[in-house]
């Protein structure tokens, strides 16, 4: 299913971030399965390395160095970044939080257009940055 370019931009910017915040999450799960990960509790423990706010966080604003997103994105980014969720999260801070919010908007927006070829470009620069970090710290 996918919407119309004009009525995804119609949709508030935290109901994009919700759509999005499903689409990494379940590329995530099915990234951690195919590499061999079976165990739930070694499966939740990992995939918060890539779904959390700090990660979501420095892989867009990676992506924002790079120009790797377009100015549609960047314009949706913005867009989810500056929504106002009337919660505060405990465990980050609220610029890391919104980074990831606008994220999240981003992964959303293309999901919901049925761009899905360019959800998996975002998706795939994302776990393969992340494994790479992993990597470098091991």
């Amino acid at each position: 299913m996918s919407l119309r370019p004009a009525d995804v931009k119609q949709l508030n910017a935290l109901a994009l971030a919700y759509m999005g915040d499903a689409v990494l999450e379940r590329a995530v799960r099915e990234h951690l399965l195919v590499n061999g990960m079976i165990r739930p509790n070694a499966l939740h423990r990992e995939a918060t390395n890539y779904v959390s706010a700090k990660a979501q966080s420095a892989i867009v604003h990676d992506m924002m160095e790079n120009n790797f997103l377009t100015e549609d994105e960047l314009a949706t980014y913005r867009r989810g970044r500056n929504a106002k969720s009337g919660t505060v999260p405990k465990n980050t801070d609220v610029q890391t939080y919104r980074a990831s919010t606008g994220f999240e908007a981003v992964l959303g927006s293309l999901y919901l257009r049925g761009d899905h070829d360019r959800v998996e470009q975002l998706l795939t620069y994302a776990i393969t940055a992340i494994d790479s970090r992993k990597e470098a710290t091991k």
